[in-house]
């Protein structure tokens, strides 16, 4: 499968990500800039994390109205498969593409450390190579990632299986409501989460938890 990885000023996990990306799909993704206003064919478009333009404003908030991210919502209402990860959560929020928002975190504190994350879903195209309830370990570093929404988004997306991650066993981080870590759009073809898991996909790591979802994300064989 073919990915390409979306490249803003101010974002620093884009070589990870790419990393990642080429290991576990085999093949090193396209890149494409904020000023390009046509991505080419491919399977999956990631937004990786890092503090695009200085989150000035508010964190994704420029980002999410560069000519690429016009391109990005074409590619996803097609149906092509999205996944924006810390910043690039920010982003996809920012852009429309998701539901809800990212504020301070509660502590008013940036974190980095590793959290537990619990599959609230394993029936999405990210998820399907873990089981539903499975804990794992993934690493975070994030100053906003206190996800809100209003009651009645909140109930929708709940009950709906949007919710795709959520922070386990009281690691939440952040304050994000109903310890959401991360969630899918109602077609399920766009993912936001602020963990990292392509820090987490091979031994040097420390550990390989989050790459399941990638070789979901890119049809690869476990």
């Amino acid at each position: 499968m073919k990915s390409a990885v979306i490249l803003l000023p101010g974002l620093n996990r884009d070589r990870d990500m790419i990393a990642a990306l080429t290991k576990i799909g085999g093949t090193a993704p396209l890149t494409v800039w904020q000023t390009d206003t046509e991505i080419p064919d491919v399977d999956l478009i990631v937004i990786p994390g890092g503090f695009s333009y200085g989150d000035y404003l508010r964190c994704g908030a420029i980002a999410a109205r560069m000519p690429v991210m016009r391109a990005v919502a074409e590619k996803a209402a097609k149906g092509v498969t999205v996944m924006g990860v810390c910043n690039g959560f920010q982003i996809l929020l920012e852009a429309g593409l998701l539901p809800g928002a990212l504020m301070r975190n509660a502590s008013l504190k940036f974190v980095c450390r590793e959290v537990k994350l619990e599959i609230a879903n394993a029936e999405t195209r990210f998820t399907s190579r873990y089981e539903k309830g499975q804990v794992i370990r993934c690493p975070i570093a994030h100053h906003d990632g206190n996800y809100f929404a209003d009651e009645a988004t909140l109930a929708r997306i709940e009950g709906e299986g949007q919710v795709a991650f959520r922070y386990g066993e009281g690691t939440n981080p952040n304050g994000s409501l109903n310890d959401i870590a991360g969630i899918v759009n109602a077609e399920g073809n766009v993912l936001g989460m602020m963990p990292h898991p392509e820090n987490l996909i091979e031994d040097a790591h420390g550990g390989t938890d989050g790459r399941a979802l990638f070789e979901a994300a890119l049809g690869r064989a476990a």
